[in-house]
């Protein structure tokens, strides 16, 4: 056990220096090549005590939240972690799980003084079962790597959020989702786990086997217990076909309930202060654009069949090249070559990131760019459903309930109505896109995607929860700066921007948010809001039975959560 827990001072050469505090991302790959080469050191573990600290930080990836650990755990067996996890809990000594560091809101963070465990190298898959299309796999497997490898059984994961660097335990802890009406969050591709818990050490919940816990613990934020391995439900190896194209805000709503019900995958991308909706559709690759149908482990597309891009990818992002060159005359065309449309809008963006005008100009050149950016493609679903989610940036999502696939109440268009009419009303700096995604139903009960009474209630049928319908929405402001004092004020724009939202349309619409981007209130009185209407959407008094159950002495929490889902009920 000893020999297994990492002095940060090891990490040392691997530590980017930014005028003050060592920094280590987690959230990039660069993480797993420092922990890699680090040594390991031996020491008594009574001197791992809260208060040993050096000037360590590690950050997500925007940067926007760090912590200062005083050990990184990363054992090489699960066996070790029990070890870890066991000694932690005798000692009563602060123990969060992490993965990739990725979460918007560092929910996966310890919180200062305290002690991160890291199961990077817990990588292995255990069963591979292809008859039945499961693979069983330690938690600290990465979502890529897990796609790659099944790829070549002929397997794949039926969904995946918009990236693949997230570790499979943190992948269903905070309830990541994919896209498609009819496919549920990734969490439901769960089909049992092994819980390395501090009372009990490692037990497994399956529909089967400690039943009561399992629902549960598959969205259990990392406070029932660390997650050391997972089986989870595959689907055949598939290529997609994909299409971009934009339409009006009008034509969008009115062919809304057609596009979620005849596609596989679906989301949008609004653009706030234009008329154009950015629709990216995904579906298995139809038979007539197969040359060989005999060769299904050697398939060639013929890709003549299909529309041709009418503008090159660098053709179609010279809009947005051409309002960069009339407000950076002095940029030469070589530093613009080669940039996409993400990192273009970056460097606008940074001009004059909280001037509402100007904002209102970049996504207007956006929006000529995705209008020329209409295209298909064919890739692996793995590729495909991953996408672009722009540079460094604060960001909230939340998930309405939309009724049902067969029955849409169309909340998720009038949602985006108001919205929208709120940026525009209150003349927000609100930048490209405004992302919008659908689930179908999770019975993970800390799911935002977990179906209420409500909205049968609201359908006036009595409806088969599974088939119920998620939308998320996810508004952002970009961090285009390294400039502390411009960061801050953009922080502080998005706190106002995200207000306003709350106030006028969470109520009415149930909305909620996404577990990895919920931010904790800086008033007693909106904590106490916040505490309340989670109380209210989610069985708060039985998961906090079970956290004390399986984590007694509270190790495994951090500040985040603890004042989120307080162990005892919130005041009245």
């Amino acid at each position: 056990f000893d020999s297994l827990l990492i002095s940060k001072r090891a990490l040392s050469t691997q530590q980017i220096v930014q005028g003050g505090p060592k920094i280590i991302s987690i959230a990039a790959a660069v993480f797993a090549a420092a922990l890699a080469s680090t040594t390991f050191v031996n020491e008594e573990y009574s001197s791992f005590q809260q208060g040993h600290t050096d000037d360590t930080e590690v950050v997500n990836w925007s940067a926007t939240h760090s912590c200062q650990p005083v050990h990184i755990y990363e054992p090489e067996s699960i066996e070790a972690a029990e070890d870890i996890v066991k000694k932690h809990h005798l000692n009563g000594i602060k123990l969060r799980p992490i993965g990739s560091g990725l979460s918007p809101n560092g929910i996966g963070f310890c919180d200062e003084g305290n002690h991160l465990i890291n199961l990077a190298h817990c990588d292995k898959i255990i069963r591979l079962d292809r008859e039945n299309k499961t693979v069983t796999v330690q938690a600290g497997m990465k979502i890529g790597t897990l796609c790659d490898t099944l790829r070549s059984s002929g397997l794949t994961l039926q969904n995946l959020a918009s990236i693949a660097e997230q570790q499979v335990g943190g992948f269903i802890q905070v309830g990541a989702h994919g896209s498609g009406g009819s496919i549920p969050p990734v969490d439901m591709q769960v089909l049992s786990l092994k819980l390395i818990t501090p009372a009990f050490g490692t037990i497994e919940l399956s529909k089967d086997q400690n039943s009561h816990l399992f629902d549960y613990a598959k969205v259990g934020l990392g406070v029932l217990g660390v997650v050391s391995e997972v089986t989870l439900q595959c689907v055949a190896a598939h290529d997609l076909l994909e299409h971009t194209f934009t339409v009006t805000r009008k034509w969008a709503k009115e062919n809304h309930d057609r596009l979620i019900r005849s596609h596989k995958h679906v989301r949008y991308m609004w653009v706030p202060y234009t008329d154009t909706v950015v629709v990216v559709t995904n579906d298995d690759v139809p038979d007539f654009l197969i040359k060989n149908p005999d060769q299904p482990m050697n398939i060639v597309y013929d890709m003549s069949k299909l529309p041709k891009r009418k503008f090159s990818s660098s053709e179609a992002v010279e809009p947005m090249k051409d309002l960069l060159k009339k407000k950076k005359p002095d940029m030469s065309v070589a530093e613009m070559d080669g940039l996409v449309l993400s990192e273009l809008r970056d460097i606008l963006i940074a001009i004059e990131p909280l001037n509402a005008s100007w904002i209102k100009q970049v996504n207007q050149a956006e929006a000529c760019c995705w209008a020329k950016s209409e295209s298909y493609n064919i890739g692996r679903n793995s590729d495909l459903l991953q996408f672009d989610c722009g540079g460094q940036q604060w960001v909230n999502e939340v998930c309405l309930p939309a009724g049902s696939i067969d029955r849409p109440t169309g909340s998720d268009m009038l949602f985006m109505d108001q919205l929208l009419e709120l940026i525009e009303t209150k003349n927000i700096a609100a930048p490209s896109p405004i992302e919008q995604r659908w689930t179908s139903n999770s019975s993970s009960h800390m799911s935002p995607a977990c179906g209420t009474s409500q909205q049968q209630e609201d359908l006036s049928v009595s409806l088969d929860l599974s088939k119920a319908l998620h939308s998320w929405v996810g508004i952002i402001m970009y961090l285009p700066s390294e400039d502390k004092e411009v960061r801050q004020q953009i922080t502080e724009a998005f706190k106002h921007y995200k207000e306003c939202v709350k106030k006028k349309l969470w109520k009415s619409f149930d909305a909620i948010e996404h577990w990895a981007k919920i931010e904790l209130p800086e008033s007693e009185l909106d904590v106490k809001k916040y505490q309340r209407r989670l109380a209210m959407r989610y069985p708060t008094e039985s998961f906090n039975a079970a956290r004390k159950m399986l984590d007694p002495k509270n190790i495994l929490g951090n500040s985040k959560i603890d004042t989120l889902l307080p162990r005892q009920p919130p005041s009245k």
